[in-house]
């Protein structure tokens, strides 16, 4: 009956086998570390197994090459019992020194034949015959045979003739259990030996290129400090081919913010060069009461308040750019909420605040201040008593955090949350408001590559979230 359970678990083995070797690939693709660990340690396994198996064949080439010596020095010692006894009907075979040729089936043999017929042959035979093949055209050979008992055996054979006699056969055999046995344990040995060593090598490899990337550690630390606005410099005090690198990185930090110095000052000379001439235009239109004064004094507002956008916007933009720069978010949301109850401490907000802590914005305190000085603002006006600030690591990224601000107001339908996000949009003219302020914030959270989505809230009103880059501590 077929197992079957056979094929699922054959499944299993192919599917673990895959995800180890996806796992092999997806660290070789992400860590440096772990590809020179991979690639050494292969090549040590591979070249210990290459030795081993090379060591256990010389050891069996000496073995055999012995074996045969052995078997040599035999043959040497019978044909000069032949040569020495006059008359071959008198050859004792207890003569030859090996005790192992006088006891039965002992694997090792000896025969003297002529013609296929046997003349002389050991004891150790015990009536059994030592098959020999065919020597052809050579007078000496040496080759493996399967002997008596099935025992495989090494096999000298040599031609030999006295005098005007016909030449005789002289064989020579040895059981090659021995040399399987001791090349085996010499290859169980060998492996132990050179699994210890391997493993001794993978670990050496492991802290060699652990020492040896350590630098490169501390360069990403010291990096990372400077995002985080904890220094001003990469650390440079590293081995001789980092050192450029850190050289050139803490050039591209000084002439980052070089220029965005230079920019923030060309701002402030241009908000300077438009502000006097619109203050003097708005001026002269505002002492007439003619309808055209009237017109170029509107259209001056406006061009103040696009000028204001702008040139913040170009503020904004540079300063997303400036390596360094972060602020701790709790601390700003908690004094933002602080001063909103006391703003509008007429209609006694209830306000809560819920929030991880150690969450840092990528950016400028300002900005983070626009942004919850806005949401704040608007929640508190339109809500009827509560009021709800969350602020949490982003759900797919730790690089991402998510600013909520909830109110159980009468909240916004799905074409009015269109038209709020609008710059100069006001849904209800009776609310002191500009109608900036969710424009702002979409423009800021734009700015730092951010986003900002109004829907419904579990307070009942309106639900404002804007997504912010941020840096963990």
């Amino acid at each position: 009956m077929p197992d079957t359970d056979s094929k699922p678990q054959m499944a299993s083995k192919g599917l673990n086998r895959w995800n180890l070797i996806r796992y092999i690939r997806k660290q070789q693709q992400t860590s440096l570390a772990w590809r020179l660990i991979f690639v050494a340690g292969l090549w040590a396994i591979v070249t210990l197994f290459v030795a081993g198996a090379i060591l256990v064949a010389l050891f069996r080439e000496a073995g055999e090459k012995a074996l045969d010596d052995r078997l040599d020095v035999h043959m040497t010692a019978i044909v000069s019992l032949i040569a020495n006894v006059g008359d071959q009907q008198k050859l004792e075979t207890r003569q030859i020194g090996d005790p192992r040729f006088t006891m039965p089936l002992s694997g090792w043999y000896w025969t003297v034949q002529r013609d296929g017929k046997v003349l002389y042959e050991s004891d150790s035979l015990f009536g059994d015959t030592l098959k020999m093949p065919n020597l052809g055209g050579v007078s000496e050979a040496t080759r493996n045979i399967i002997g008596p008992a099935g025992r495989d055996l090494r096999l000298l054979q040599k031609r030999i003739q006295f005098g005007s006699e016909t030449p005789v056969t002289i064989a020579v055999a040895g059981s090659t259990r021995e040399l399987g046995e001791s090349t085996t344990s010499f290859a169980w040995q060998a492996a132990t030996t050179l699994g210890v060593l391997g493993l001794g090598l993978i670990g050496a490899i492991f802290l060699q290129v652990r020492f040896g990337l350590r630098p490169l550690n501390e360069l990403q630390d010291s990096f990372g400090r400077v995002r985080q606005g904890k220094e001003e410099e990469v650390l440079e005090d590293l081995p001789k081919e980092l050192k450029p690198l850190a050289v050139e990185l803490n050039a591209l930090i000084h002439s980052n913010r070089e220029v965005v110095e230079h920019s923030r000052t060309q701002v402030g000379n241009l908000a300077h060069a438009l502000k006097t001439p619109l203050s003097v235009i708005t001026n002269e239109a505002r002492s007439s009461d003619d309808p055209l004064a009237m017109k170029v004094s509107e259209q001056a507002d406006l061009m103040r308040g696009q000028v204001q956008h702008y040139l913040e916007k170009a503020r904004m933009a540079a300063q997303r750019r400036v390596i360094g720069v972060s602020c701790e978010a709790g601390p700003i949301i908690a004094r933002m909420a602080r001063a909103m109850e006391k703003i509008h401490r007429d209609k006694e907000p209830e306000i809560s605040v819920e929030m991880d802590e150690g969450l840092l914005f990528r950016g400028e305190q300002q900005d983070l201040e626009e942004i919850l000085g806005n949401l704040l603002d608007n929640a508190c006006k339109w809500c009827d008593k509560k009021v709800s600030v969350t602020l949490k690591t982003h759900n797919s990224s730790a690089s991402l955090i998510c600013l909520i601000v909830e109110d159980d107001g009468p909240g916004l339908g799905p074409e009015e949350r269109k038209r709020a996000v609008r710059r100069g949009q006001r849904l209800d003219e009776t609310v002191p408001g500009t109608g900036l302020g969710l424009s702002i914030v979409v423009d800021i959270a734009g700015v730092y590559g951010g986003a900002f989505e109004l829907g419904s809230s579990k307070l009942g009103g309106l639900k404002a979230t804007v997504t912010l880059p941020a840096l963990s501590i």
